[in-house]
Order: structure tokens, then C-alpha cells, then sequence
């Protein structure tokens, strides 16, 4: 049977089953830290590997587990390379926006929603707030005109569309250093 008819709460790694979180709030959180590149990839990854799966993964099943999570959160397929188009949390306010009117309700209000699912409502989101972003992001990258209300939109609301690098622990340190030197307050005028 497809595996994609289902949806998988434990992986055969070895002869051993191995039960793993499905939340979509957990899957989220593991693609946050599997993207700071800031931190040492084999760190990161022994993380993920703690926060997907619900006991630890033995030593010589480690590699094998790293696959299946990666597949996993790419909706039960192998990870294609490519430029990103979209950041889950730069993106979360056009993404859970657009993904609620899909599933027509508040996700997350939902006690458990696996992650496929999620991805489901995702992957049938179509035209709205996401598909403009990264339509935007899209034109730039290729280097094409955008239309005009593209370029209006892209002129307001730059930090929406640029896709942002994650501050080091230093430059947030730095960030809140400035802050509070500043007593907290914005240096803009509202």
C-alpha cells in the first residue's frame, strides 16, 4: 500500500520501531533550527533527531533515521534541491492565513494535526497571500519585470519579500544589547 494513503506515526529503522511526533507545530520548530545555518550541521541535526522522534535513536541507526525525518517532513518523498522560495517563519502570517481558509478553520486551535495534513492544506493553497510572495520572490530571482502592482507592493513591503538571513547569538545579542540601551523604545515615530 502507497504509504501516502496513510499517515505514519512510526518508522521501522533497523528491526525496531521508532514512534515520532507528527504535529505540525513540531515539524515547524525542527525546520527552524535544521535552517540556522549558523549552527554546526551534525549539532542541529542530533537535535532534530531528539525533538522528531519519541526515544533516542541508536548510534548506528542515526544516519538511516536522518533520512526518514527528512523525508518525512518533505510530505513522504525525497527533498528536491533548489533556491528556497519561502521561509516557514518569515512566511507564517501568509502561510497560516492561506492554509486556515484551505482547511477552512483555525489549525491552531487544533489539539494534533499531522503534519501530511497540514502539508495537504498547503499544497492546496492556490492563489492568495503565499502564491503572491513567492511569485514576487520569483520574478526577482529570474530577474523579470514585475508588474505594477508587484513593484508597489515590493516597494512597501520589502522585509516581506526579501527572504531574511537569522541573526548569529552574537548579532541578536548585539540587536538586544542596542534595545535596551535605547530603553526598549522604538526610534520611530508611530
Amino acid at each position: 500500500m502507497n504509504t501516502l494513503w496513510s499517515l505514519p506515526q512510526q518508522v521501522r529503522l533497523g528491526q525496531e520501531l521508532f514512534a515520532f511526533h507528527t504535529d505540525f507545530r513540531d515539524m515547524l520548530q525542527i525546520i527552524e533550527l535544521l535552517q540556522r545555518p549558523r549552527i554546526p550541521l551534525a549539532f542541529r541535526w542530533q537535535v532534530a533527531l531528539r525533538l522528531f522522534y519519541k526515544t533516542p535513536i541508536p548510534e548506528p541507526l542515526q544516519m538511516e533515521a536522518m533520512e526518514y525525518l527528512a523525508d518525512f517532513l518533505n510530505g513522504g518523498a525525497a527533498p528536491e534541491p533548489g533556491v528556497p522560495q519561502l521561509d516557514w517563519q518569515q512566511d507564517a502570517e501568509a502561510i497560516i492565513a492561506d492554509v486556515n481558509r484551505v482547511a477552512g478553520k483555525e489549525l491552531r486551535l487544533e489539539k494534533d494535526v499531522h503534519w501530511w495534513t497540514f502539508l495537504s492544506f498547503f499544497h492546496g493553497i492556490g492563489e492568495g497571500q503565499l502564491s503572491f510572495l513567492v511569485g514576487i520572490r520569483s520574478k526577482l530571482r529570474r530577474g523579470e519585470k514585475l508588474l505594477p502592482h508587484e513593484q508597489e507592493y515590493y516597494r512597501l513591503h520589502p522585509g516581506r519579500v526579501r527572504l531574511q538571513t537569522p541573526l548569529t547569538a552574537e548579532e541578536q545579542a548585539e540587536k538586544e544589547q542596542l534595545w535596551n540601551m535605547l530603553g526598549g523604545k522604538s526610534w520611530k515615530k508611530n
